[in-house]
């Protein structure tokens, strides 16, 4: 256990440099929005690759900050019941919602994907809009994206049993009863 334990931190600190990018995509692209909008209404001068990058750094963000999402527990819940639930059922419950869905989820999604990526990549397809960029760096980051949320699932999931086994303690809302 100790063994797939230290994986799982690996696989969190790959998440972890991957959740910098994303940071870096968000300004990125609220700069390029800002610098567009100044030529635009400044110098009344627009540009599709303008519009273009700014797509494709919010894809960089939203696909390389899922997994940083999910390591920090703060993904979307409906926690009607499950605040409610002693911290053993949370972990029985979130290992059955990461097996179950999560990670089929990511692995059909990687398998669809990863097809168009190949496709762009080596076609060299561009957007259609004059002046557009290439798509296969927009396209990579779905198959990347997903396989880093892949990673960060079964990380999730080792952590989980190690807590479960009562070797691990997780550094999200679990808490243990007092003994």
């Amino acid at each position: 256990m100790k063994s797939l334990l230290a994986l799982a931190r690996g696989i969190d600190v790959l998440n972890d440099g991957f959740a910098v990018i994303a940071k870096w995509a968000v300004f990125s692209a609220c700069f390029v929005s800002a610098l567009n909008a100044f030529v635009r209404y400044g110098f009344d001068y627009s540009s599709n690759a303008f519009l273009e990058i700014q797509w494709y750094l919010f894809a960089a963000c939203v696909m390389f900050g899922t997994s940083q999402v999910l390591r920090v527990n703060e993904h979307v819940r409906v926690d009607l019941l499950y605040a409610r639930y002693p911290a053993r059922v949370k972990v029985l419950i979130d290992l059955m919602g990461l097996t179950l869905f999560l990670l089929p989820m990511a692995v059909l999604i990687i398998y669809l994907s990863w097809p168009i990526f190949v496709d762009q990549f080596f076609s060299g397809e561009r957007s259609s809009n004059a002046g557009g960029l290439v798509r296969w760096p927009v396209t990579g980051t779905i198959p990347l994206g997903l396989t880093l949320l892949l990673l960060q699932g079964l990380s999730e999931i080792v952590k989980r049993i190690g807590w479960l086994m009562n070797v691990h303690e997780m550094d999200t809302h679990y808490e243990r009863p007092l003994q």
